[in-house]
């Protein structure tokens, strides 16, 4: 065990991580560095859209939307992504060139899609998306590294949004990209595309890519489409949907791999200021609101930003993803079982969930990283990549912050825990019934005689 745990700390040097939770001082850390967003924050003013690409980075800031609901527990998880807008018709099959304009073969939309279209026609969500550094940084630097199964071909951007990423497809030299988007935003990129002089290289297609018609195979895939804890908003069916209809024998698709960790966290100050808070205000005891505000707090998943301190075992994999071979039969329920041991004497407060995923060639599609992956096997992945020209987006906590943050399951109580106790248990993923881009995620832990069976719905 020791030799496993300087390894581990080797690892967490290199990564300049050196704070992490097995020095055991967390107290030493600062408490904002677990906070999350005030929904009463205003966002920043924009930069010029070419300033994006070009000035110094900032500090990573991801203010969420002031438009979005409230949570009772001050963790909403639809800061990213869905805004609660009014319905509205259902947007153009297709358009080409011009401002997407209707077409026919326009198919009737949910409700809940007509929503979540909606949702991205707000410039909000795409300030956040771009002013990410890390995520938007890594897609430029893995279409420059894979330009040579770029230039010269086609490519499909799934869900384009501002076309940011079919720019600069266009600009490694692709023959043509098709820029599909079914919200309204499809507006504004067809306008982007010709403000930079792109109209003969980018066809901005105004629809669902279940519906649109694109009549020529595409050598390349493109898409951002992973939501909190990867999976929500479910838009990877859709991009799998290209694939199978599109994508010729040998193609590429960025990313092209993607892996969700869970594990484990100690967060106190997080419970204390929820839930202990209502024993004391202002000299009032109103202890008699703890019961809801633990149910509050635990019962949806919460979207913030933990730090590595805050994180007590090694992670396990819930669930590594093959885009070129993964199918949408694959998605409706994903569940593994874990075992891990706590690497130090603290209370657990829930379970955190990020992500990360690999922008491959097409002959590297074989790489894999199953959920009986042992920490050895993570660590050392980890420094093969590291050596190597691979990309890789990291949402973890130990790396620099993305607006994807981190996904916390919390318990209603916490759990103590001694260094080398075993924590085990399974966690289950599915696309909720009524609404299939939200998330059903059951949870099933035990420890030190302790055992806790919950439910989180993810809205």
């Amino acid at each position: 065990m020791f030799g496993v745990k300087k390894m581990y700390h080797e690892w967490v040097r290199e990564k300049e991580v050196s704070k992490y939770v097995v020095m055991g001082l967390r107290t030493l850390f600062p408490k904002q560095r677990s906070q999350s967003w005030s929904l009463r924050e205003s966002a920043p003013a924009k930069p010029p859209f070419e300033s994006l690409l070009s000035s110094p980075r900032p500090p990573p800031s991801f203010p969420p939307l002031a438009m979005l609901p409230s949570h009772l527990n001050g963790h909403s998880p639809l800061a990213r992504r869905r805004p609660q807008l009014p319905a509205a018709s259902p947007p153009a099959a297709a358009a080409v060139g011009d401002p997407p304009a209707a077409a026919a073969g326009d198919a009737a939309l949910e409700a809940h899609d007509r929503v979540y279209f909606q949702s991205y026609s707000h410039i909000g969500i795409h300030e956040s998306m771009i002013k990410d550094r890390v995520r938007t940084d890594a897609y430029r630097e893995a279409i420059m590294l894979h330009q040579k199964f770029i230039e010269g071909k086609v490519v499909m951007d799934v869900g384009c949004g501002t076309g940011i990423l079919s720019v600069f497809c266009a600009r490694a030299g692709a023959k043509r990209v098709y820029a599909v988007d079914a919200s309204e935003i499809a507006t504004q990129a067809s306008e982007i595309v010709k403000a930079n002089n792109l109209a003969d290289k980018i066809v901005v297609i105004h629809g669902r890519v279940e519906d649109v018609d694109v009549e020529e195979k595409v050598d390349v895939i493109i898409s951002e489409w992973m939501g909190y804890m990867l999976l929500y908003e479910s838009m990877l069916p859709s991009v799998l949907f290209a694939r199978d209809k599109w994508l010729k024998p040998g193609g590429l698709i960025l990313p092209s791999h993607a892996t969700l960790f869970m594990a484990p966290i100690t967060n106190s100050d997080r419970y204390e200021g929820s839930v202990d808070f209502w024993c004391d205000v202002y000299g009032i005891n109103m202890s008699a609101l703890v019961p809801l505000a633990k149910k509050f707090a635990s019962e949806e998943p919460s979207i913030e930003i933990v730090g590595g301190e805050n994180v007590i075992s090694w992670p396990f994999v819930v669930k590594h993803i093959d885009c070129y071979t993964f199918t949408v039969e694959e998605f409706k329920s994903i569940t593994t079982t874990y075992k891990v041991s706590s690497m130090m004497l603290a209370p657990i407060h829930g379970f955190g969930l990020w992500f990360e995923v690999e922008f491959n060639g097409p002959a590297e599609s074989c790489s894999n990283l199953s959920s009986d992956s042992s920490p050895l096997d993570i660590i050392q992945k980890k420094r093969r990549r590291a050596s190597d020209s691979t990309v890789v987006l990291s949402t973890a906590p130990e790396d620099e912050p993305t607006h994807w943050h981190q996904t916390i399951l919390y318990f209603p109580d916490p759990i103590g825990v001694t260094q080398d106790q075993i924590i085990e248990g399974s966690v289950t993923i599915t696309p909720s019934e009524e609404n299939p881009r939200c998330l059903n995620i059951h949870l099933e832990c035990s420890t030190g005689g302790q055992n806790l069976v919950k439910d989180f719905a993810m809205r």
